[in-house]
């Protein structure tokens, strides 16, 4: 997808229009909507601005120009970050987040902005998260980033950390939507974190560069990380934390909502048991969230991991790097070369008899590939341990 290449000055006009005191982001996507360009909203006397339903005093902050020496200043950061702005205009531009009530009119965005277009699952959860929820968080992100979605986040400690993690250890896309500017870390543990995702992955917010992480700005972006997914799943938090919230962001959205179980005794637990008996899907394993995605999305995962899989698409390979290389070419080819060979479309073979079959591989090892495969579409586990090819 082509980037719409702002110009300086067009950058400058849509950084000036966000940066107008007291214009929140109803009303600026409001004047977006009637003027169309951000030039045209400072061209506007401050009658039309008021006919537009701005109040007098942000009606003449717009006619002032006031905010353009902010906006100059924006851009010097961002020139020294490698930071770029997507604004609701541009292609990159998340669809599904320009479908809200209130979708920001520009974003900072630090890293692969490409990122805004994938199919995207948000995670996120209790700061203090236990040891179980830690590693189900990391697991179950590392699991469907594998599938092919990116893990969007918000770079708190706990929950949001292992997410975050666990995508980048398999080379998976991940996003970090933040509450304070792309050149802020917060918290300040997360300095490596942070700079991973900003080589490999992508930092996002709406909040201009330098601003701090004040505590009212995390339910203001918590509507982003639910608006830019296809779902969100809540591994642990309590009955009113945040996570609670962005669940119920996501549900007025029009997005999935996924909770993983956890310990009853636990407060950490409440929030997504919760969210479970009022009709969240539970979550044991990455294949409960696959099932619910739609069915065109499903389509494009399944062939997007064979054609990896199978190594179908040299250039995809070769523009990575080398660093997704196709199972049949790698190490593994042989055992999963024999698998495939000997699982049938139409007749389940038990792992037992799967073992017998393939000589010389070690039950950890054809586990390891069977799990592969299956995430990728090509094998189907059936109850009792027994294995269908689907192909």
């Amino acid at each position: 997808m082509l980037a719409l290449i702002l110009s300086q000055d067009d950058a400058l006009h849509w950084l000036a229009l966000k940066l107008v005191p007291g214009l929140g982001t109803r009303k600026s996507f409001a004047l977006i909507e009637k003027f169309r360009t951000p030039q045209a909203v400072f061209r506007a006397s401050r009658t039309e601005l008021e006919c537009a339903g701005i109040s007098g005093g942000v009606a003449q902050s717009i006619s002032s120009g006031c905010s353009f020496e902010d906006a100059v200043a924006q851009q010097r950061l961002m020139k020294d970050t490698g930071t770029v702005v997507i604004t609701i205009r541009d292609p990159r531009y998340s669809a599904l987040l320009r479908e809200i009530f209130d979708p920001p009119i520009l974003l900072f965005a630090r890293g692969r902005a490409e990122l805004l277009q994938s199919h995207a699952i948000g995670v996120v959860g209790t700061r203090r998260a236990t040891p179980y929820g830690m590693a189900a968080s990391e697991r179950l992100s590392t699991d469907l980033a594998m599938a092919g979605l990116a893990i969007v986040s918000g770079m708190a400690r706990g929950i949001d950390s292992a997410a975050h993690k666990g995508a980048l250890g398999v080379q998976g896309d991940t996003v970090a939507v933040m509450g304070c500017g792309v050149d802020v870390v917060y918290p300040s543990e997360n300095r490596r974190l942070a700079s991973e995702i900003a080589a490999r992955g992508l930092l996002l917010s709406e909040f201009p560069m330098g601003a701090v992480a004040f505590p009212q700005n995390f339910p203001i972006r918590n509507r982003i990380i639910s608006g830019m997914c296809l779902g969100i799943m809540v591994v642990e938090g309590a009955q009113y934390s945040g996570s609670s919230i962005t669940a119920k962001l996501a549900l007025e959205q029009g997005r999935e909502v996924f909770a993983v179980p956890g310990n009853i005794t636990s407060k950490v637990s409440w929030g997504p048991n919760l969210l479970i008996k009022q009709g969240a899907k539970l979550v044991q394993d990455w294949n409960d969230v696959i099932v619910e995605l739609p069915p065109d999305v499903q389509r494009q995962l399944i062939e997007r991991g064979r054609s990896r899989l199978l190594g179908s698409s040299n250039a995809d390979a070769e523009s990575a790097g080398g660093q997704q290389a196709s199972l049949f070419n790698g190490p593994q080819a042989e055992v999963n070369r024999k698998i495939i060979a000997s699982l049938k479309v139409d007749l389940p073979v038990h792992l037992d008899g799967l073992l017998d079959m393939l000589e010389g591989i070690s039950s950890s090892e054809l586990i390891a590939a069977l799990f592969e495969l299956e995430m990728l579409g090509l094998v189907k586990q059936l109850p009792g341990k027994n294995f269908v090819k689907v192909w």
